[in-house]
Protein backbone atom coordinates (compact mmCIF):
# COMPACT_ATOMS: atom_id res chain seq x y z
CA UNK A 1 0.00 0.00 0.00
CA UNK A 2 1.61 3.30 -1.06
CA UNK A 3 1.81 5.98 1.58
CA UNK A 4 1.75 9.32 -0.28
CA UNK A 5 3.00 11.37 2.65
CA UNK A 6 6.31 9.45 2.55
CA UNK A 7 7.11 10.25 -1.09
CA UNK A 8 9.17 13.35 -0.32
CA UNK A 9 11.61 11.32 1.79
CA UNK A 10 11.84 8.38 -0.62
CA UNK A 11 14.14 10.24 -3.03
CA UNK A 12 16.34 11.43 -0.17
CA UNK A 13 16.90 7.81 0.78
CA UNK A 14 17.64 6.88 -2.82
CA UNK A 15 21.17 8.01 -3.71
CA UNK A 16 20.49 8.08 -7.47
CA UNK A 17 17.78 10.75 -7.25
CA UNK A 18 19.29 12.82 -4.44
CA UNK A 19 20.39 15.80 -6.55
CA UNK A 20 17.65 15.88 -9.17
CA UNK A 21 14.89 17.92 -7.50
CA UNK A 22 14.68 19.76 -4.16
CA UNK A 23 11.59 17.76 -3.20
CA UNK A 24 12.54 14.49 -4.88
CA UNK A 25 9.50 13.74 -7.02
CA UNK A 26 8.75 13.81 -10.72
CA UNK A 27 5.37 15.55 -10.91
CA UNK A 28 5.78 19.22 -9.88
CA UNK A 29 2.07 19.98 -10.36
CA UNK A 30 0.92 17.77 -7.47
CA UNK A 31 0.64 19.24 -4.00
CA UNK A 32 3.24 17.49 -1.81
CA UNK A 33 4.33 17.82 1.79
CA UNK A 34 8.14 18.13 1.81
CA UNK A 35 8.39 16.44 5.22
CA UNK A 36 6.77 13.64 7.15
CA UNK A 37 4.09 14.32 9.75
CA UNK A 38 5.70 14.42 13.18
CA UNK A 39 5.19 11.98 16.05
CA UNK A 40 3.07 14.39 18.09
CA UNK A 41 0.69 14.93 15.19
CA UNK A 42 0.47 11.23 14.28
CA UNK A 43 0.21 10.18 17.93
CA UNK A 44 -2.63 12.62 18.59
CA UNK A 45 -4.51 11.37 15.55
CA UNK A 46 -3.93 7.75 16.59
CA UNK A 47 -5.36 8.43 20.06
CA UNK A 48 -8.41 10.12 18.51
CA UNK A 49 -8.97 7.17 16.17
CA UNK A 50 -8.63 4.74 19.07
CA UNK A 51 -11.22 6.68 21.06
CA UNK A 52 -13.49 6.80 18.01
CA UNK A 53 -13.34 3.01 17.75
CA UNK A 54 -14.44 2.72 21.38
CA UNK A 55 -17.28 5.17 20.78
CA UNK A 56 -18.40 3.22 17.69
CA UNK A 57 -18.32 -0.01 19.67
CA UNK A 58 -20.40 1.69 22.36
CA UNK A 59 -22.85 2.84 19.68
CA UNK A 60 -23.23 -0.76 18.52
CA UNK A 61 -23.96 -1.94 22.08
CA UNK A 62 -26.42 0.92 22.65
CA UNK A 63 -28.19 0.15 19.35
CA UNK A 64 -28.51 -3.52 20.29
CA UNK A 65 -29.96 -2.49 23.66
CA UNK A 66 -32.74 -0.68 21.84
CA UNK A 67 -31.91 3.04 21.98
CA UNK A 68 -31.29 3.90 18.33
CA UNK A 69 -31.31 7.68 18.89
CA UNK A 70 -28.58 7.45 21.53
CA UNK A 71 -26.58 5.19 19.20
CA UNK A 72 -26.95 7.81 16.48
CA UNK A 73 -25.50 10.44 18.80
CA UNK A 74 -22.53 8.16 19.51
CA UNK A 75 -21.98 7.53 15.79
CA UNK A 76 -22.10 11.27 15.12
CA UNK A 77 -19.58 11.94 17.87
CA UNK A 78 -17.29 9.19 16.52
CA UNK A 79 -17.54 10.66 13.01
CA UNK A 80 -16.54 14.05 14.41
CA UNK A 81 -13.52 12.45 16.11
CA UNK A 82 -12.48 10.72 12.85
CA UNK A 83 -12.76 13.94 10.85
CA UNK A 84 -10.72 15.73 13.52
CA UNK A 85 -7.98 13.07 13.33
CA UNK A 86 -7.81 13.32 9.54
CA UNK A 87 -7.63 17.12 9.62
CA UNK A 88 -4.94 16.92 12.30
CA UNK A 89 -2.72 14.73 10.12
CA UNK A 90 -3.37 16.81 6.98
CA UNK A 91 -2.28 20.06 8.67
CA UNK A 92 1.05 21.42 7.51
CA UNK A 93 2.78 23.00 4.53
CA UNK A 94 2.44 21.56 1.02
CA UNK A 95 4.10 22.85 -2.14
CA UNK A 96 3.71 22.47 -5.90
CA UNK A 97 4.80 24.37 -8.98
CA UNK A 98 1.73 26.61 -8.48
CA UNK A 99 2.70 27.86 -5.03
CA UNK A 100 2.72 27.08 -1.35
CA UNK A 101 -0.30 26.02 0.67
CA UNK A 102 -0.55 26.15 4.45
CA UNK A 103 -3.20 23.66 5.56
CA UNK A 104 -4.50 24.59 8.97
CA UNK A 105 -6.92 22.68 11.13
CA UNK A 106 -9.96 24.65 9.97
CA UNK A 107 -8.81 26.45 6.81
CA UNK A 108 -6.13 26.47 4.13
CA UNK A 109 -4.24 29.42 2.72
CA UNK A 110 -2.58 29.29 -0.69
CA UNK A 111 0.16 31.68 -1.77
CA UNK A 112 1.11 31.74 -5.44
CA UNK A 113 4.83 31.47 -6.10
CA UNK A 114 4.78 34.94 -7.73
CA UNK A 115 3.56 36.41 -4.43
CA UNK A 116 6.49 35.04 -2.39
CA UNK A 117 9.35 37.49 -1.88
CA UNK A 118 11.48 35.27 0.38
CA UNK A 119 11.37 32.25 2.64
CA UNK A 120 13.92 32.22 5.43
CA UNK A 121 14.69 30.54 8.75
CA UNK A 122 15.03 32.81 11.80
CA UNK A 123 15.66 32.43 15.53
CA UNK A 124 12.74 33.81 17.50
CA UNK A 125 10.30 32.92 20.27
CA UNK A 126 7.89 30.30 18.95
CA UNK A 127 4.74 28.72 20.34
CA UNK A 128 5.18 25.31 21.94
CA UNK A 129 2.79 22.83 20.21
CA UNK A 130 0.58 25.75 19.20
CA UNK A 131 -0.18 26.64 22.82
CA UNK A 132 0.17 30.16 24.25
CA UNK A 133 3.48 29.25 25.94
CA UNK A 134 6.48 30.49 23.94
CA UNK A 135 10.02 29.13 23.91
CA UNK A 136 13.14 30.12 22.00
CA UNK A 137 13.32 28.24 18.72
CA UNK A 138 13.47 28.50 14.97
CA UNK A 139 10.73 29.45 12.56
CA UNK A 140 10.43 29.31 8.80
CA UNK A 141 8.95 32.62 7.65
CA UNK A 142 7.33 33.55 4.36
CA UNK A 143 7.76 37.17 3.34
CA UNK A 144 5.02 38.19 0.86
CA UNK A 145 5.82 40.42 -2.13
CA UNK A 146 3.14 42.95 -1.17
CA UNK A 147 4.93 43.60 2.13
CA UNK A 148 3.52 43.38 5.60
CA UNK A 149 4.30 41.00 8.41
CA UNK A 150 5.92 37.69 7.50
CA UNK A 151 3.82 34.54 7.98
CA UNK A 152 5.15 31.66 10.06
CA UNK A 153 5.02 28.42 8.07
CA UNK A 154 6.60 25.89 10.45
CA UNK A 155 8.46 26.09 13.75
CA UNK A 156 10.94 23.87 15.53
CA UNK A 157 8.44 23.36 18.37
CA UNK A 158 5.24 22.51 16.49
CA UNK A 159 3.60 19.09 16.34
CA UNK A 160 5.79 17.96 13.44
CA UNK A 161 9.21 18.89 14.78
CA UNK A 162 9.14 19.02 18.58
CA UNK A 163 12.33 17.34 19.77
CA UNK A 164 13.53 16.73 16.20
CA UNK A 165 15.85 19.58 15.26
CA UNK A 166 17.37 17.67 12.34
CA UNK A 167 13.93 17.02 10.81
CA UNK A 168 13.07 20.71 11.10
CA UNK A 169 16.30 21.69 9.35
CA UNK A 170 15.68 19.19 6.53
CA UNK A 171 12.11 20.43 6.05
CA UNK A 172 13.15 24.08 6.16
CA UNK A 173 15.93 23.41 3.64
CA UNK A 174 13.50 21.56 1.34
CA UNK A 175 11.00 24.42 1.40
CA UNK A 176 13.73 27.05 0.94
CA UNK A 177 15.18 25.04 -1.99
CA UNK A 178 11.68 24.80 -3.49
CA UNK A 179 11.31 28.59 -3.22
CA UNK A 180 14.72 29.15 -4.78
CA UNK A 181 14.06 26.76 -7.67
CA UNK A 182 10.61 28.24 -8.42
CA UNK A 183 11.43 31.94 -8.13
Amino acid sequence: MPLPFLTADRARDNDAAAGADPLGYEDPDRWRRPYRPGPWRVGGAAVLLLLASYVLFSAMIIAMAGSVSAAGVCVGFAALMIVTAVRLVRSGVVVSSQGLRRNGFLRSTTVRRQDIAAIRTVQQPVRWLGLPRTVQGQALLLQPVRGGAPETLITSHDADFLGQAESFERAADAIENWAASHS
